[in-house]
């Protein structure tokens, strides 16, 4: 699995990214259908905002088969119609996972263990179901 040393590096292109885009960032709006809130401002790879959409609303239990095909499925759908690297989008999801644990440990002090296992099962090379 690549390093976040090595993404960055190897980035084609680094593009403003919101910095935080999850579900509970996504609201529905009047002036446009939606709207992003809560902007970090960060710089990077387009691809490596699509880790929460990996990790969040996962099922309760972690280690069951229904999850690994949920993820694996949910790196197909995004590989496919982003037109990225499975791979290189799962290595983002898992450098996310460990940005996230520590936020979690950083802000919680708890919660930091469900997102490591994420980060793993990301790792592991979950077979696509494609």
């Amino acid at each position: 699995m690549a390093s976040f040393s090595e993404l960055s590096a190897s980035s084609v292109e680094s593009v403003l990214l919101h910095g935080d885009l999850h579900q509970g960032n996504i609201l529905s709006a009047e002036r446009e259908p939606w709207l992003a809130i809560d902007p970090k401002g960060v710089v990077g790879e387009p691809i490596c905002e699509t880790g929460p959409l990996l990790l969040n609303k996962l099922p309760p239990r972690l280690d069951s088969a229904q999850t690994r095909r949920l993820l694996a499925r949910r790196v197909d759908q995004l590989a496919e119609e982003l037109g990225v690297d499975r791979d290189r989008l799962r290595a983002w999801g898992v450098i996310r996972a460990v940005m996230s644990a520590f936020w979690s440990l950083e802000d919680h002090g708890r919660g930091w263990e469900r997102t490591l296992v994420c980060a793993k099962l990301l790792e592991s090379r979950t077979p696509s179901v494609a």
